[in-house]
């Protein structure tokens, strides 16, 4: 008799945990305080910014991403989780001659496979229903922008000046990322 009410709790139990990580303002939070810590991670890495004014260049960050407010949640779900994608795929390059810590940067791609993980349930939803108004042209210029952040730093070897424009990079990124969880809402 224990075992079968034992039984129903777990179930319960389960059902009620998987409703909460379906709730949009959940994620909002969990995403949130992630970003926040993502974004502090890197600020914790050291860079020469003085030094490397030659390196700078302008990425053309997409026109989406200048434009929160056209997101509906389910296109910022799309968005965030395909930015996150490939932030995590940077950070696996060559990041030797930084001097950047690899504890840090350890943590920092756990936070975002984290991040990926809470969101990817409710991507793969969303991709099932076709129920995002965003289009293939959104998801095409993220990948080139991306695209193009690899190429500088394959282009430039990967040296720390690059790595600290690109740091900038995913500074913007985070910024953009964290205004994206504002519109996810119940």
């Amino acid at each position: 008799m224990t075992y079968r009410c034992l039984l129903q709790m777990v179930l319960l139990l389960c059902l009620s945990t998987t409703a909460l990580c379906r709730s949009y303002s959940l994620l909002r939070f969990q995403q949130g305080r992630s970003l926040e810590v993502c974004q502090n991670l890197l600020w914790q890495l050291p860079s020469t910014p003085q030094h490397c004014l030659e390196f700078r260049m302008d990425f053309q960050m997409p026109e989406e991403m200048k434009q929160a407010q056209q997101f509906r949640k389910e296109d910022a779900v799309l968005v965030m989780y395909e930015m996150l994608q490939h932030i995590f795929n940077i950070l696996t390059r060559d990041f030797s001659s930084t001097g950047w810590s690899e504890t840090i940067i350890e943590h920092l791609r756990e936070e975002l496979y984290g991040q990926m993980n809470r969101l990817e349930p409710i991507q793969k939803e969303i991709m099932q229903k076709q129920n995002s108004t965003m289009g293939d042209t959104t998801d095409l210029h993220l990948r080139k922008y991306y695209f193009t952040l690899g190429q500088y730093l394959k282009s430039k070897e990967h040296n720390r000046c690059a790595w600290t424009v690109v740091q900038v990079q995913l500074l913007r990124n985070f910024s953009f990322l964290k205004s994206l969880t504002g519109y996810l809402q119940d």
